[in-house]
């Protein structure tokens, strides 16, 4: 059997035939022994090995185990009696997000406390995952409890991105972006409550999509504690790659309900509403006065509108929901956020917050603290607006299919660990911004449960990649795959990093 690097015969460098090959790519190479999945094994953990130094972001190996789940695929793959029974991803080496458990593996969400802690069970989307044939071999970084959009924490240090090692990942799941557009793996899994998937999607050039809410259970991730039921309101678990291909097929084993409503539930996510771009919708919300964004970005997510409406989509930079309002929004969000997050804090110092505040109010960075402070009663009323502001996006979308609309304002920022939180600031076409403004795109729709795809369009002048999400009707996030693949063809998709 030829080996890894071995398998283009036009090509001297094996990180070009396997290390950028994309997941389904390499499944089929491995139907098609073009190479063992032991071989294949090698050499992503040879490239970690060699590279990992200079990013950080496989934190966690599990190279032992690995190995002897690639053999047992070699072996069952060399009996054609028994190779019916491999799953679509059956000896693909892949790394997982370090706040979801993965079983025998330490998880430690970035916490101290938690830097021994080993996992008893995998999280519900691990295991679909491994149950279609995936070897997880290795684990990626974070920020503590998957609570900033940059990724760094005192377990593990700081993880540098691939494109610029000054600059940030993003968060929370900038270990898994910056391992794809690395070469270390080439599927991932991420979680997504205020833009944990999109953001580092974006900041590092590679795919991430945010389904609807509910559709991928979210059981067995940190936070909460290790052992914790409760699906935190807005938080998904989506997957991340490199193509939309890939993330189209990798959510379609995350879906679906979990062992407390397998019985009597399933899921059949609508198909897309239409894949020719003729037949398409298209709104376009590439920029706002309440969260400004970088010119560049702004005039990349008009060229895709433009170049969609050349191709015969109908396209419309003006459409809006019926009286939706930004900064309404936004503090609904902020509230709802807050409230979600609350379980991190102790009673005492929740008590305490709620004390502050009634002399000292919440300030933009302060990342949802008043929501955590909320009465229930509060709450209520927030969900009401949020329930509203859904009803307006499911009559626009009665007219529209998809909305464009940036991740972010900006491209990937410099690294700035710096306390409190609160204090920091972004710099947005000159200005400085609240360091949270990175947030207000993306919980615009996660807010309402939205499914969103993130997809690179280029690079900024700068040479950082710059991102645009698709936004689409609830529950149908294929509309939303359906045009990103559109997006990913106009702008040319993933782009390999200079030196990588």
């Amino acid at each position: 059997m030829a080996s890894v690097s071995g398998v283009s015969p036009t090509s001297s460098d094996p990180a070009e035939t396997t290390a950028y090959r994309s997941c389904f790519e390499l499944g089929k190479a491995l139907q098609d022994k073009e190479f063992s999945a032991s071989e294949l094994l090698d050499e992503v953990s040879n490239r970690v090995e060699e590279r990992n130094r200079e990013v950080n972001l496989v934190v966690t190996l599990d190279l032992e185990r690995a190995r002897v789940k690639a053999h047992q695929i070699d072996e069952i793959r060399a009996d054609p009696k028994q190779t019916e029974n491999l799953g679509s991803l059956a000896g693909i080496p892949i790394t997982i997000k370090d706040s979801l458990m993965v079983e025998g593996v330490r998880t430690t969400s970035g916490a101290p406390e938690l830097s021994d802690f080993i996992a008893e069970t995998d999280a519900v989307s691990v295991a679909r995952l491994k149950s279609a044939g995936a070897i997880v071999y290795g684990k990626t970084n974070l920020p503590l409890y998957a609570g900033d959009v940059q990724s760094y924490n005192e377990v593990f240090g700081s993880s540098n991105n691939p494109w610029d090692l000054s600059r940030s990942v993003g968060g929370s799941s900038g270990g898994s972006a910056g391992a794809l557009a690395a070469g270390f793996t080439s599927l991932e899994i991420g979680s997504d409550i205020a833009g944990s998937i999109r953001n580092p999607a974006a900041m590092c050039g590679v795919v991430g999509h945010k389904p609807s809410y509910g559709i991928v259970s979210g059981r067995g991730q940190i936070p909460g504690p290790p052992g914790t039921l409760t699906q935190a309101d807005i938080a998904v678990i989506g997957p991340m790659a490199r193509t939309v291909s890939d993330c189209e097929q990798a959510l379609d084993l995350l879906v679906g309900p979990d062992e407390w409503y397998e019985q009597a539930w399933s899921l059949n996510l609508p198909q897309a509403r239409s894949r020719d771009i003729r037949n398409l919708r298209v709104a376009v919300w590439a920029s706002d006065p309440y969260c400004p964004v970088d010119p560049e970005i702004e005039a990349a997510i008009f060229d895709v509108a433009n170049q969609l409406e050349g191709h015969g989509a109908v396209v419309d930079v003006d459409a809006r929901p019926a009286g939706f309002d930004f900064a309404k929004a936004d503090a609904t969000f902020q509230q709802l956020l807050g409230a979600a997050l609350a379980g991190g804090w102790s009673p005492l110092e929740l008590e305490s917050m709620a004390e502050e505040l009634k002399t000292k109010p919440s300030v933009p960075g302060d990342l949802g603290i008043e929501g955590a402070t909320l009465r229930h009663r509060g709450w209520l009323s927030n969900n009401e607006r949020r329930l509203q502001m859904r009803a307006r996006w499911h009559e626009f979308f009665n007219q529209w299919d998809v909305v464009l609309a940036p991740v972010s304002p900006t491209v990937a920022i410099p690294h700035d660990h710096s306390s409190p939180m609160s204090e920091r600031t972004i710099e947005v076409a000159g200005q400085r911004r609240p360091y949270t403004a990175q947030l207000q795109w993306m919980g615009l729709f996660g807010l309402v449960y939205l499914p969103a795809t993130a997809v690179p369009i280029g690079l900024h002048s700068n040479g950082l990649p710059m991102a645009l999400q698709v936004v689409g009707p609830f529950l149908e996030d294929r509309t939303c795959l359906a045009v990103a693949r559109h997006v990913e063809q106009i702008k040319g998709g993933f782009i390999r990093p200079p030196g990588w």
